[in-house]
């Protein structure tokens, strides 16, 4: 089983790290994909929202049929959404694999191939409004949204909550919690200030927490 995460030039870096990290963990301790690679439209580094340069394994050109792609989010997917060899990676992709994941505004990546129309997602909470003004998406305000085969995210750190979700439905509980275990992945119930208090924080920070819709 092959797992791919694609990145491209103002991709945001937690967007992807966090869940590679719970990726590789499942992948190299508890039985989880034999391959996982960085996908990238060209073969050369990949330069990221803040500046972390990324090496990728593979170009869409090359890259064989993946069980599941996960896309990042980030500036640069306004950029992509208008980028027909990498939409069309994404809906190729999709034809082929057992589930698409995004991150973020890679939700938008996902619209832009064909793959969100008719679904329930969410993205990042500065863009939950652009989501909607899609037309064709039904917009959830929690942590992280699954409609059958496509898992979309809120931003950034979210992430991680989204892979181990993943994990849990494709491997277990009992796996997901040893991703969970090695990476000691356990937030505290604590929030700074009270910015998550703002008009534009998602349902989700208002109400409390949920987990995530499925």
């Amino acid at each position: 089983m092959t797992f791919g995460v694609l990145v491209f030039d103002g991709a945001e870096e937690l967007d992807f790290v966090g869940p590679w990290e719970m990726l590789r963990v499942w992948s190299k301790y508890v039985g989880g994909p034999e391959r996982c690679l960085i996908v990238a439209e060209q073969a050369r580094p990949v330069t990221c929202a803040k500046g972390l340069s990324v090496n990728p394994d593979v170009t869409i050109a090359d890259c064989p049929q993946l069980d599941w792609l996960l896309i990042p989010g980030g500036e640069g997917t306004r950029r992509e959404v208008d980028n027909p060899p990498l939409t069309r990676f994404v809906a190729e992709q999709a034809a082929g694999a057992r589930a698409m994941l995004s991150v973020c505004t890679g939700s938008f990546v996902l619209h832009a191939a064909g793959l969100l129309g008719g679904r329930r997602a969410t993205t990042h909470w500065g863009s939950l409004g652009r989501l909607r003004e899609l037309g064709d998406v039904t917009v959830v305000e929690e942590r992280f949204v699954r409609d059958g085969d496509i898992w979309t995210s809120a931003g950034v750190s979210a992430g991680i909550d989204l892979m181990l979700a993943f994990i849990a439905e494709e491997a277990g509980a009992e796996t997901a919690g040893k991703v969970q275990f090695y990476a000691e992945y356990y937030p505290l119930d604590c929030r700074y200030g009270d910015a998550a208090e703002a008009p534009e924080a998602p349902a989700y920070l208002r109400a409390g927490s949920k987990a995530g819709s499925a």
